[in-house]
């Protein structure tokens, strides 16, 4: 069972960039760059000889040294080696069926768990797992978000760093049922996030609040992951609509569990990055980039932004200066409203955005569900 390792660098070589980033090349594997991946399903991996399977990093613009994304394949009918991160891990699965088992060292106690397609789930840091595919006829695609490029920066011998055993976590609340917690929003009123460390299906999560601050009827959940700092949240809004534009830190990977899409990425007062999107696809907005999400499909679309750690959230501590990272319909580039229209266009409908949104800063939307 190896662990990553991370060693110090003469000052020419730190220039080239994080402790995470020789990491990354010292693998052997392919790193894949850029602004988004279209499908990660079918991006392509290579043999990773320390992990003993296929795999490739995923360092789009915005991650670098902050959080880490890669992609596992476990063939059809096998079951990878044991491993052990001294980070949490989230997983989301891509394709395929599968179990996982997770244990810690010197215990005989064990939890296993099996996932689906859009499955989500934690691995805890210092906790060995192994994950195994239980089909016959094809591969699995496994999604891994982490923080290592932090502790690697901040812990150059990463193989003498230990995590505390924590064998409650493993005998109670695990993989427990997730549940509601309420919590005071920073900036007025309450956000509900749902505690835990499995969810089953995340095309098909349905305990969702209103969303208005961000438009187009779209609905959210926030997910805490059970003693870890990890977060993310996933929203999710009607076709033929489009989100408002905003922005924050970076560290973010927005993966798409349903829905046919497309966003744009810019940096203020710059040329602006489109982003083609369906199930699958992959996309980060790099540090204070504006962004903002429009579905042309013809169902709700759904995309799941796993978080960065929270001192890089990147969110104004004002609301006067929040409200300079979003753009409202009424001010946003003419553009953006033009080029919706011929996205629909080229499959014979029209944008279901009111003309009132764009006159009214309160215009109020209907909900999906939730509460409004």
């Amino acid at each position: 069972m190896t662990q990553p390792t991370a060693t110090a660098a003469p000052r020419e070589e730190r220039r080239k960039g994080f402790p995470h980033d020789r990491y990354m090349e010292s693998a052997g594997i392919p790193i894949h760059r850029g602004y988004y991946i279209e499908d990660l399903r079918t991006v392509e991996v290579g043999w990773w000889q320390a992990r003993e399977c296929h795999a490739a990093f995923i360092q789009l613009n915005g991650l670098e040294g902050v959080s880490e994304v890669r992609v596992t394949e476990i063939p059809p009918g096998a079951t990878l080696p044991p491993h052990r991160l001294p980070v949490d891990e989230a997983v989301y699965v891509l394709q395929g069926r599968g179990l996982t088992t997770v244990w810690q060292e010197g215990s005989s106690l064990k939890k296993s768990f099996e996932w689906q397609p859009r499955s989500m789930f934690m691995v805890p840091r210092g906790f060995s797992h192994q994950f195994s595919n239980t089909t016959g006829d094809r591969p699995v695609r496994l999604m891994h978000f982490n923080y290592l490029p932090i502790v690697m920066s901040a812990v150059l011998d990463i193989q003498q760093y230990t995590p505390p055993r924590n064998e409650a976590l493993l005998t109670t609340e695990l993989y427990a049922e997730a549940k509601a917690v309420v919590d005071e929003y920073a900036f007025g009123g309450q956000r509900h996030y749902w505690y835990g460390n499995f969810f089953p299906d995340m095309a098909a999560w349905d305990k969702l609040d209103a969303q208005p601050e961000r438009g187009a009827g779209g609905n959210v959940v926030f997910v805490q992951f059970a003693g870890s700092e990890m977060s993310c949240h996933m929203s999710t809004f009607p076709s033929r609509t489009y989100k408002k534009a905003h922005r924050h830190g970076p560290g973010r990977a927005i993966v798409i569990p349903g829905g046919t899409g497309y966003s744009i990425l810019w940096e203020e007062g710059k040329e602006k990055v489109v982003v083609p999107w369906h199930e699958g696809s992959l996309f980060t907005p790099p540090n204070k980039w504006f962004h903002q999400h429009f579905n042309v499909g013809a169902i709700p679309a759904r995309y799941l932004a796993m978080h960065p750690l929270p001192q890089f959230s990147g969110h104004a501590e004002k609301v006067e200066d929040r409200a300079r990272d979003q753009i409202e319909y009424p001010d946003e580039d003419p553009w953006i409203r033009e080029k919706f229209a011929v996205e629909l266009a080229k499959t014979g409908i029209t944008s279901l955005v009111p003309d009132q949104a764009y006159r009214d800063r309160d215009y109020q939307w209907a909900y999906m569900g939730g509460k409004g």
